[in-house]
């Protein structure tokens, strides 16, 4: 007894390991109603299951249709998965709830995948369908989540007034079913559903097809072969598996549903909510920021408020008007504005208020004047008298800083940007340099130097170089003076331009020719790397960093060389994008050549499968 004790102990890791993990989903074993059950008119569904379950993101997962404005209540209690709708069924509908990856198991959290149950209130079941796919129209990845929907009222404002007759759920793939469909002709829509009414709200993204759509079934007879199986023996005398005679030939009658495979392009309109986010003035005193939700087409207006005007007890006596003392810096889009502030007595105000009226978006997105009160408040920060006192003693000159993109690698195609800290107040062009490296001198050269900003934040140093040749730019001492009369101290900037066999060209054909495509580069990440109006002798891409690229075009409907979504109210699909089917591999010092036939392929087909991706799960990342 000892000794197999002893053995016992030994072998622990013989003992029970828990065997195989469960990869079974579960099984239905009892419907109530069954699926396929006519005149039902209760609220409860009941469906019975061999293992327990849990339920997995139902409000995701579980879709039905007819949609529901009040979504019914769907939980796991055992072995059963029970639902109760909050709304009374309506006369003579078939309803199909799909459950999509909502029922799994208890322990695994194996899902069961495609599981639908349908049942009509009426003395039939609603039987055609429609199937296709959803596409992000601007660069042809699949996009799932996206809800779509036909209408049977075929008025254009049904789409905003009225919810879906019936509805489906992209897929991963963007591909959706809508089932139970009713004879008749309907309107398909697709709809990115984020107030979860089934109406589109202005701001979702959207698709839709321009015709109607007649579901219909039909049937036709097939021949259906059946084999049968043999034993032989090969060479080796083994016995093999082998269909040697026709058994049976038999009709069978196999049902199709049109159309399918009908296509959403999915796109989210050019309008973005317009309003006003925040002021900021919390990193210096100097100046302040105001922040935008979206560009804006009109600058906003400001008026500098009186302390007694935001608050009766206030003294005004020390106020002065700030507005006639600023600087604005305005980016291109017009939704990052900075105020900079030139005079010395309206940066000791720690609080800047002002009325400033600008543009807003009404709830149908129409622009309307708004004005608000805007507080610039800076709360310098707390320094104690000893630091101060030390700060005073350690005060230096201050200097101005400028920097530059010049480098050992600079691209032959490259501008020279000087870039200063605070707006610009004037520069000597007498006192900036720019000089060639000949051997061991320095050859002086005449360039073009200009402001690039309405702030003159930067210059641009204009000079057309030549490959592998060193250039140097010299700032003398007090060259550039910012609008506080601060300058800059003597300084080198060398740059080095990189030979042209660094580089690759790759030289583009389209066949047939389109005069209004435009052709973009894109990297390994589906981002556009360089963009080019077609030319009918060969578009030509040069200065290539020597890499893989691909290619993708677009048909510049507008002419505003520039992607442009659709547009609901104006019934514009958004412009079409076509890839060229596979990767470009360029080398340095190569001139290649590509023929793009943009027309070869069906459009959904022509992506690099290495680019495809779901667009709405990289939305998430």
């Amino acid at each position: 007894m000892l000794v197999l004790a002893m053995a016992g102990c030994a072998n622990r890791g013989m003992g029970p390991q828990g065997g195989p993990k469960d990869s079974i989903p579960p099984t239905v074993l009892k419907e109530v109603p069954v699926s396929g059950t006519l005149n039902y008119t209760g609220k409860r569904i009941e469906i019975h299951f061999d293992e327990y379950l849990q339920l997995d993101d139902v409000s995701k997962h579980v879709l039905i249709s007819p949609p529901q404005q009040r979504p019914p209540e769907v939980k796991a209690i055992g072995k059963k998965v029970i639902l109760v709708f909050d709304e009374p069924p309506r006369d003579s509908t078939t309803y199909t709830i799909d459950f999509g990856d909502a029922i799994c198991d208890f322990h695994e959290k194996v899902p069961l995948r495609g599981y639908s149950l349908s049942f009509s209130t009426g003395d039939h079941i609603d039987s055609l369908e429609i199937n296709g796919y959803v596409v992000n129209a601007e660069d042809l990845n699949p996009i799932s989540g996206v809800i779509a929907g036909i209408h049977a009222n075929k008025h254009d404002s049904a789409f905003s007034t009225i919810p879906f007759t019936r509805i489906g759920k992209s897929d991963s793939n963007g591909f959706f079913t809508v089932r139970n469909i009713r004879e008749g002709t309907y309107r398909l829509y697709g709809l990115n559903d984020v107030s979860r009414d089934y109406l589109y709200q202005p701001g979702e993204g959207l698709a839709f097809v321009d015709t109607l759509i007649t579901p219909i079934c039909h049937s036709e007879i097939e021949q259906d072969t059946t084999w049968r199986a043999a034993v032989v023996l090969d060479s080796l005398g083994k016995d093999t598996i082998a269909l040697r005679e026709v058994d049976t030939i038999q009709a069978v009658a196999y049902t199709y549903y049109e159309p399918s495979g009908l296509l959403l392009w999915y796109f989210k309109e050019d309008k973005q909510r317009h309003y006003f986010q925040r002021c900021y003035r919390d990193k210096a005193a100097h100046y302040f920021r105001l922040q935008f939700a979206a560009p804006q087409d009109e600058l906003p207006k400001i008026k500098a408020l009186r302390p007694s005007e935001v608050d009766s007890t206030a003294n005004d006596s020390a106020w002065i008007d700030w507005t006639k003392y600023i600087l604005l810096q305005a980016n291109a889009t017009k939704d990052t504005l900075v105020y900079w502030l030139t005079d010395s007595a309206a940066i000791r105000m720690d609080s800047l208020m002002f009325e400033m009226t600008y543009l807003k978006s009404d709830s149908l997105y129409n622009l309307v004047p708004q004005t608000d009160t805007v507080f610039a408040v800076y709360r310098a920060p707390r320094i104690s008298e000893k630091a101060k006192a030390q700060m005073e003693k350690n005060k230096k000159t201050p200097v101005l800083s400028i920097s530059s993109n010049a480098s050992a690698t600079f691209d032959v195609y490259n501008p020279l940007i000087l870039t200063c800290p605070t707006p610009i107040s004037n520069y000597e062009v007498d006192s900036i340099h720019l000089f060639q490296r000949v051997d061991t001198t320095y050859k002086p050269l005449a360039c073009t130097i200009i402001p690039l900003d309405s702030a003159k934040m930067s210059l641009l140093v204009q000079y057309k170089w030549e490959p592998e040749k060193m250039y140097e730019l010299r700032l003398d001492s007090a060259a550039i003076h910012d609008i506080y009369g601060v300058s800059n101290k003597a300084d080198k900037m060398q740059l080095k331009v990189k030979s042209l066999e660094e580089y690759s060209t790759l030289t583009v054909k389209l066949n047939p020719y389109e005069p209004k495509a435009v052709l973009q580069l894109l990297n390994d990440k589906d981002e556009v790397v360089k963009q080019l109006a077609a030319e009918e002798s060969g578009t030509k891409f040069e200065y290539l960093e020597p890499k893989t690229y691909y290619l993708r075009l677009f048909i510049d409907e507008d002419g505003n060389e520039k992607w442009t979504t659709g547009d609901w109210l104006k019934h514009r699909q958004p412009e079409k994008v076509y890839y060229f089917p596979s990767k470009l591999s360029l080398r340095a010092n190569w001139d290649f050549e590509e023929t793009f036939d943009y027309t070869a392929i069906p459009q959904l087909d022509s992506k690099p499968q290495e680019l495809l991706k779901d667009a709405a799960e990289s939305k998430k990342k």
